[in-house]
């Protein structure tokens, strides 16, 4: 799915391989294999594409139902993976703006930072205990708590104590769906 709506993007903008190499800071043969389907892209890898592409992430990683009833299997969704989060796209809900839901596990032992993105994040936890940071404050939820936080300056997420499964929903305005300028930026290791 990565590597066919990758091609189809870069097409759509008329970008080499080499020009978005050197907007994304990710190595041409890395992008011709993710575009060729080998590979196996980290969160960084794909938010990283998504902000040298201009578009959101479920434009890179989602197909567009046609049915009226969507099921998606999460054994079925390739797993995005960074310092401390797997996420898997379940679903990208357009509206007046764009919302996207993602399957979110926090790995303990690590912590999740992103130096802040358009946009509201609305997270529900399913299991354990999870830290949120941001705007100066620290917040602990646990199984059927939920939290939003103003994603536009720097935030982090920390399993507090064993892995924290939840649910993500990125909420873009309705200015950031028609013409998307940046999204979710997460942090490189040691950053």
């Amino acid at each position: 799915m990565l590597g066919t709506n990758l091609r189809a993007r870069r097409d759509e903008q008329g970008i080499s391989l080499s020009e978005l190499a050197r907007r994304s800071g990710i190595a041409k043969g890395t992008l011709s294999q993710l575009e060729s389907g080998a590979g196996n892209p980290t969160i960084e890898t794909v938010f990283s594409l998504s902000n040298a592409l201009g578009v959101p992430v479920s434009s890179l990683l989602a197909e567009q139902p046609v049915a009226e009833l969507v099921v998606v299997r999460s054994a079925d969704v390739d797993v995005l993976r960074g310092d401390a989060v797997d996420l898997r796209m379940l679903r990208r809900v357009e509206t007046t703006g764009l919302v996207e839901v993602y399957d979110q596990q926090i790995r303990p032992g690590a912590t999740q930072r992103s130096t802040g993105h358009p946009g509201t994040e609305h997270t529900v936890v399913i299991s354990g205990v999870l830290r949120i940071t941001a705007h100066g404050r620290s917040q602990e939820i646990g199984p059927g708590d939920y939290v939003a936080i103003q994603a536009q300056g720097p935030h982090q997420y920390e399993a507090v104590d064993g892995l924290v499964r939840s649910v993500l929903l990125l909420e873009y305005p309705p200015d950031v769906h028609g013409a998307y300028v940046s999204c979710l930026e997460l942090s490189e290791p040691g950053d």
